[in-house]
């Protein structure tokens, strides 16, 4: 018996140790350097690179904020980022991270964190634009402190539908319904920017609190960017129709996540434009009530 043992604890060791080996590539295929991924595009020095390209920081005072963006467009993808947000009394403050496509008929599909006073729950605020417009609002609280560590946001945007991630887990889909008549993103390359600003004229309590300016800077880290997209140049997209290994391209919300998106709306979700029906007195948008008869 101890000699089987043995040899079924070496075989389970050979196992992890082949797992692991198999699976690092992947882990760390599309761990980004902020230096080659992204640029500072604007905030006079306050938006800086650390650690050999491993850390981003934004910062924010009285006299401005800042951002970067993303040096490819992507058309489709699934992008990840880490951050931790501002700590402490951020009320006032709005941490964006997002994806946008230029022109006046833009589209963009948003992440923004809209900071709050100490103590209380910052408001995760998405949105989706299609060919500039948007009033497409949902609004959650997280189920953790996101200034106390670093947490996983991800966007994933493909030709079905475009979902939020936090931590692995949806909180937000949107799909595409484009035969029922809604406009959905697929024609127009995006490239991810974030940024740290000052928006306290509606982001805390609709611009009741104001920012406490003794507090500044107030400061936002970022690591460990990985975007697994299409890259596009020149108007070419690096991934051809008959790709393989883009799994992401089709990837829909099995059983277990749409628990966990329901999950999360049921229990973390503050605000939704699909059940306003006093700020849409003419009626619900398309997308809301073809959702609900499907």
């Amino acid at each position: 018996m101890t000699v089987l043992s043995s040899v079924a604890c070496v075989k389970a060791m050979v196992a992890l140790v082949l797992a692991f080996l198999i699976s690092a590539p992947s882990m760390v295929a599309f761990a980004g350097n902020f230096y080659q991924d992204v640029d500072i595009l604007w905030g006079d020095g306050r938006g800086k690179i650390l650690n050999n390209g491993q850390l981003l920081t934004l910062s924010l005072d009285r006299a401005s904020g800042s951002g970067f963006q993303s040096k490819n467009q992507y058309l489709y993808g699934k992008i990840d980022m880490q951050i931790k947000l501002v700590p402490g009394n951020s009320a006032g403050t709005v941490t964006a991270y997002y994806l946008r496509s230029e022109g006046s008929s833009w589209d963009e599909i948003d992440f923004e964190f809209l900071g709050n006073l100490s103590g209380d729950p910052y408001i995760v605020h998405t949105n989706v634009y299609t060919q500039g417009k948007s009033s497409r609002e949902q609004q959650f609280y997280l189920w953790f402190d996101p200034t106390a560590d670093f947490h996983t946001y991800s966007f994933l945007w493909n030709p079905t539908h475009v979902v939020f991630y936090v931590d692995g887990r949806p909180i937000r889909e949107f799909k595409n319904l484009e035969g029922a008549g809604v406009p959905y993103p697929r024609n127009q390359p995006m490239r991810l920017y974030s940024s740290l600003w000052n928006a306290d004229d509606w982001a805390t309590r609709g611009g009741l609190v104001k920012t406490d300016w003794s507090q500044a800077p107030f400061t936002a880290s970022f690591r460990n960017f990985r975007a697994n997209g299409c890259v596009w140049s020149n108007g070419v997209s690096s991934c051809k129709s008959n790709s393989t290994d883009k799994a992401w391209l089709s990837e829909q919300l099995d059983s277990t996540n749409q628990k966990r998106l329901k999950w999360v709306q049921k229990n973390y979700m503050i605000y939704n434009y699909c059940t306003d029906v006093k700020r849409f007195p003419q009626g619900l948008p398309l997308e809301c009530t073809v959702r609900t008869k499907s």
